[in-house]
């Protein structure tokens, strides 16, 4: 089930997009304060957040930025009744899902919503996927990730033979065990995997 956080001073508003959600059967959590929900965000369960661009002390420009620097899997979709083409611009590039401006279609705010929540599972999905990845591959031992290495950089098994000072059998041995604590379908596909951990 993915959560949607709105995050909105006003509580009228709020409340209105929290009964619209709620009418297609989104669980929805309000939110007035931007550093309360800082400190409150659960990065354990997919979400994603109807954020305000103007509110007190921290703006939805700040909370966005606080959300980037950590890395947070939480798509955004901006709300503004000031908003213009150079505050939409900013959100986008910064990783907004989309910029509406207030009052919104209900029809429209529940397209977007929906967009955002696939994405949100989407990308809680590929996280966690991550996090086993990275665990089976601290189980490799030293020379197992040397194996790994040269064969993610494309260095044929007889080269990595002849650079580690072993025999290509040996090679073979270690791809063998690297699948089989890795579970994964073949070296090539590992490799993919591999390279899309590491892509930022």
């Amino acid at each position: 089930m993915c959560l949607v956080h709105i995050l909105d001073d006003d509580e009228e508003l709020s409340e209105s997009l929290a009964w619209l959600l709620g009418s297609v059967g989104i669980r929805s959590e309000r939110h007035h304060d931007a550093r309360e929900f800082l400190r409150s965000y659960d990065r354990g369960r997919p979400a994603c957040l109807v954020l305000d661009v103007r509110m007190p002390e921290l703006s939805g420009f700040d909370v966005q930025h606080l959300l980037n620097e950590t890395g947070a899997p939480l798509p955004v979709i901006f709300v503004s009744a000031h908003g213009d083409i150079r505050m939409s611009v900013r959100a986008m590039q910064n990783g907004a899902v989309d910029f509406l401006e207030k009052p919104y279609d209900p029809q429209h705010m529940l397209d977007v919503v929906q967009t955002a929540r696939r994405t949100a599972r989407d990308c809680f999905a590929r996280r966690a996927e991550q996090r086993v990845l990275r665990s089976r591959l601290d189980e490799l031992t030293a020379r197992e990730q040397e194996v790994l290495r040269l064969s993610v950089e494309g260095v044929s098994n007889k080269q990595i033979a002849s650079r580690l000072g072993i025999s290509t059998k040996t090679v073979d041995v270690h791809r063998a065990r690297i699948r089989e604590k890795t579970g994964a379908e073949s070296i090539p596909v590992l490799v993919r995997d591999v390279l899309r951990l590491e892509r930022p």
